[in-house]
């Protein structure tokens, strides 16, 4: 999987750390407020938006008086201090991680989460000085599936983008880092809401976890 390439570059939620449970809880509390109750699709018409786009999304949809920034301002205090100290790494990701460190492979983050929350979670782990470009799709201008923030992070890493590797979890995401040209391997997770099937066809590769690239 990783012949041939000289930056990996992974997607946060979902695919690096397990934080997927963090935002059921905190869309109904936050939709709470405003007497409205979760709609179980949600999470599915989000899925590889923005943090911004998100906001957008929900102001509209649910009318949400507030601005955009309030909103995100709110959900980032809201989920802080999970992301700071309940959200673990992937199984087998830290071992990967130091593995590729240790090849000198460059590695980025790309992540429709806030920066706020992706420094955050990294720095939490101690795994800060391991990555060498950290970009949000807010800072990109679009989200995925849309091939911008996988472009802008191989850019930034000084790599072609047909030697980069990239780890996604969703559907969106997998589509965007195919669009940029690169190999993407999908990652389990239980919040996918996409058959495992489809992720295995849409992706060049596919884990349960990263202990199989041990």
């Amino acid at each position: 999987m990783l012949d041939g390439m000289e930056a990996v570059i992974f997607d946060l939620d979902g695919s690096l750390v397990d934080s997927m449970w963090v935002w059921p809880e905190i869309d109904v509390e936050y939709l709470k407020r405003y007497g409205i109750k979760l709609d179980k699709r949600l999470q599915g018409d989000v899925d590889g938006m923005s943090f911004t786009e998100t906001a957008v999304y929900f102001k509209e949809r649910f009318g949400i008086p507030d601005p955009v920034e309030k909103i995100k301002e709110d959900w980032n205090r809201m989920a802080e201090e999970k992301y700071l100290h309940e959200v673990p790494l992937k199984k087998g990701a830290r071992a990967f991680i130091e593995e590729c460190v240790r090849s000198h492979r460059k590695l980025g983050i790309a992540s429709s989460n806030s920066r706020q929350l992706v420094e955050g979670v990294i720095g939490a782990q101690g795994l800060a000085d391991a990555f060498s470009c950290i970009l949000t799709s807010c800072e990109v201008g679009r989200g995925k599936p849309a091939p911008d923030i996988y472009l802008a992070v191989a850019q930034r890493l000084g790599v072609e983008p047909a030697h980069c590797l990239v780890f996604e979890d969703i559907e969106p995401g997998i589509r965007a880092g195919k669009a940029a040209g690169m190999r993407v391997c999908a990652v389990k997770d239980v919040w996918c809401q996409t058959p495992e099937e489809r992720m295995r066809k849409l992706a060049d590769y596919y884990i349960e976890d990263y202990t199989q690239l041990a």
